[in-house]
């Protein structure tokens, strides 16, 4: 498997299973509806666990643009390899939006509640404010980055062995810091899947929001950065 491949089906997995979990739970007449945070957070960190089983041997399983620009600004990562990696992320974050999707798609056909069903691609904050927001995304990647780039040392990923810690961090991260914007800590994570929602024929689907999008790319990005800084300051 290439490294391109891998961070695809890698991704791929994380979103399939992330998204999946989401609808699962706020989707009406599913057999997880009302199901609540823990089990959202446990699906993600599922998610995160599988996509990193995966891809690790191959790819150090980044599977996050984010991860991929910070080991890159660390010296970690060659940047010539970062476009392709990054690429590979997000066409696997919106295939495995479409993945969710073909998986309830007699849910999305019927559901009413336009915001239950964009909260299924993307994340959305509970108090809109956008500056509070992008520090919330920050600090939350500030911590998951910190772990990542300790788990990681001295390689230039994370790689399969990795899979369990790096899932119990964003488990951590969900239950701590989920809760004012749910916790993108990957711009793939919500560009890909917003877009795919932008242009799935769900019927109540509602607007995509697109004035929100900038806070998941540029937060976790700020925060990967952040703990790149304070990690070579630290060492």
């Amino acid at each position: 498997m290439t490294a391109f491949t891998a961070e695809l089906i890698g991704t791929a997995l994380l979103i399939t299973m992330g998204n999946g979990v989401v609808a699962n739970v706020l989707l009406g007449r599913s057999k997880g509806q009302g199901g609540g945070w823990i089990v959202i957070t446990m699906g993600w960190a599922m998610g995160v666990y599988i996509g990193v089983l995966v891809a690790g041997p191959y790819s150090g399983a980044h599977l996050n643009p984010a991860v991929t620009v910070a080991l890159a600004a660390a010296g970690r990562f060659a940047w010539d390899l970062a476009p392709g990696y990054i690429a590979a992320q997000l066409l696997g974050a919106a295939l495995g939006s479409v993945l969710v999707w073909l998986s309830y798609r007699d849910h999305f056909q019927v559901e009413k509640d336009s915001g239950q069903i964009l909260s299924i691609f993307g994340t959305g904050p509970q108090f809109p404010n956008p500056l509070n927001n992008f520090l919330t995304e920050l600090i939350a990647t500030l911590v998951f980055m910190t772990a990542v780039l300790h788990l990681a040392a001295p390689k230039v990923g994370l790689g399969s062995l990795d899979a369990l810690p790096v899932a119990l961090v964003v488990l951590g991260i969900g239950l701590s810091l989920g809760g004012p914007t749910g916790y993108a800590i990957n711009p793939a994570r919500d560009f890909s899947p917003r877009l795919v929602h932008a242009l799935l024929p769900i019927p109540a689907k509602g607007k995509s929001e697109w004035s929100y999008a900038w806070v998941p790319v540029l937060g976790p990005l700020a925060g990967a950065l952040l703990a790149v800084a304070i990690f070579s300051v630290s060492r």
